[in-house]
């Protein structure tokens, strides 16, 4: 999956230059291009390889952070994931109807920790981009306090900590309701604890049920 030596993600770090800059510097422009440029969506399943997420242009939790942690290995930085499940109430708005109700209670997630000057970080909030979090923000102006659905679960809906400056950023943690640990790459923490639905579901989802995410996803970040 993080098959960081795809000639599509070397010539995108060739591209930003992102082994010229400090660690810090290059840290933080590959968490910006995945959180913004790499919208979020919903791909056809979270085994995709990191070069297929960076095809879709879109991705959620895990891909994205398939991605992310891609770029890093790709620019020598070091990296892990964290595996969890949230409550599929977080998803709530993004998913609706059939595609709710079929959904499992608790929802694979997964966060990306790096290290950086001999502390891991914490990276959680690439997940949403920044268009689609001020859409979600204007749409529900008069939230003043904890938020959740369409992606998100914050204690401050207005104030999320979305920007990494050497801190931990988070925007679905306060959904999660089972860790699973850390692993060095997605591949082992999906062999071990990667959703297990009916093959029918996982096409309806596959064929379906994305679609109408992504949908659902656009009609928020077009919204005036």
């Amino acid at each position: 999956m993080l098959n960081y030596s795809n000639e599509c993600i070397q010539k995108l770090i060739e591209q930003k230059k992102w082994k010229d800059l400090e660690t810090f510097e290059c840290i933080k422009a590959i968490y910006n291009y995945v959180r913004d440029e790499i919208l979020f969506g919903y791909n056809v399943n979270n085994s995709i390889t990191a070069s297929n997420v960076l095809a879709d242009g879109y991705g959620q939790c895990n891909t994205k952070g398939t991605l992310f942690m891609a770029l890093l290995r790709g620019c020598n930085i070091p990296c892990r994931i964290h595996g969890f499940t949230i409550d599929k109430k977080l998803q709530k708005g993004a998913m609706t109807g059939l595609v709710y109700k079929l959904a499992p209670a608790n929802v694979f997630h997964s966060w990306v920790e790096v290290l950086l000057e001999g502390t891991w970080y914490e990276l959680e909030a690439f997940i949403l981009d920044r268009s689609y979090i001020e859409k979600l923000q204007h749409i529900n102006s008069n939230c003043t306090g904890s938020f959740c659905g369409y992606g998100v679960a914050v204690k401050d809906f207005k104030n999320p900590v979305i920007e990494f400056d050497r801190n931990n950023t988070y925007i679905q943690s306060e959904g999660i309701n089972q860790d699973f640990g850390i692993y060095d790459c997605p591949d082992n923490l999906l062999k071990e604890h990667n959703e297990e639905i009916s093959i029918i579901k996982a096409f309806l989802y596959r064929n379906f049920g994305r679609h109408w995410m992504n949908r659902n996803v656009k009609k928020i970040r077009n919204s005036k």
